[in-house]
């Protein structure tokens, strides 16, 4: 198969992986992947652990998962990495996670850059310390090269302080004169959002099990293909997300019109879906 080149060695011959991986067809892809990360403290938890733990070991998923987008060929890729909402914990879990943020943007730039990805931040991050935003920049800047996955990362993100932040965008403009207010309609909103100018998500993950969007690209998602898994984020592997593309291809997406051709939706009995 000549288009999974880039996942040779990544993705043993003989594998359920690599089985999942030959089931899938490379000119279906799509194009921007979204992923609501949940279940890290549940996962410390099981295993009598404190949360870190549960956070440390959601980074090998964060790695594995970012890999597997770029080798596959995916556009963009956006992980909910920490909500406006999460402010709200407590200040010793906010420390540890932005410490282990640091380390990971630390750690990952060789990677990253090996890949050929480009990191982008998303969200409120003036709100992020600065030590943080510094590291951001620092990478974003590193990688403005690349021209593969686009990689986003949502900190301090909430998809209502999306939209808001759109609005008063949109608002100064006017009030510039540089925009006419009968001119906005949905495209020139979508140019002031966080994702401007990158296609909404064709499919959104969520692991945990949960049955939530928490807040998260709510413009975006509008027609969204949402698959749910049972797993908790830090066992979350290449094999989840191959199995996830795999049934986003088998449905059949109408975006509001009329089904053309009627497609079987199968699923395991271990994931649970949205349609």
């Amino acid at each position: 198969m000549a288009e999974t080149k880039d996942l040779e060695g990544f993705i043993p011959s003989g594998t359920p992986d690599h089985e999942h991986l030959r089931g899938l067809d490379f000119a279906r892809l799509p194009r921007h992947v979204a992923i609501i990360m949940d279940g890290n403290g549940r996962w410390a938890r099981q295993r009598g652990l404190p949360r870190v733990s549960g956070h440390r070991a959601g980074i090998d998923s964060v790695r594995e998962t970012v890999e597997c987008s770029a080798r596959l060929g995916l556009q963009i890729l956006t992980l909910y990495a920490f909500s406006i909402e999460n402010w709200k914990r407590p200040r010793a879990e906010i420390a540890m996670l932005m410490m282990l943020l640091r380390e990971y943007l630390n750690k990952e730039l060789v990677s990253l850059q090996k890949n050929n990805i480009i990191l982008r931040a998303i969200g409120r991050i003036e709100d992020l310390d600065p030590s943080v935003q510094r590291e951001i920049r620092k990478v974003e800047e590193a990688t403005s090269g690349n021209t593969g996955l686009v990689f986003n990362v949502a900190l301090s993100y909430g998809g209502r302080a999306e939209i808001v932040d759109a609005c008063r965008s949109l608002v100064l403009e006017a009030r510039r004169g540089s925009l006419d207010p009968l001119q906005i309609d949905e495209t020139l909103v979508s140019r002031h959002l966080y994702t401007s100018g990158q296609p909404d998500p064709d499919l959104l993950i969520r692991t945990s099990g949960e049955f939530r969007i928490s807040n998260f690209l709510l413009w975006q998602i509008a027609y969204s293909e949402i698959w749910v898994t049972e797993t908790l984020w830090p066992d979350f592997r290449r094999g989840e997300l191959l199995r996830a593309i795999a049934d986003f291809q088998k449905r059949q997406r109408r975006y509001g019109g009329l089904e053309v051709e009627a497609t079987p939706v199968t699923s395991s009995p271990e994931q649970r879906i949205l349609v």
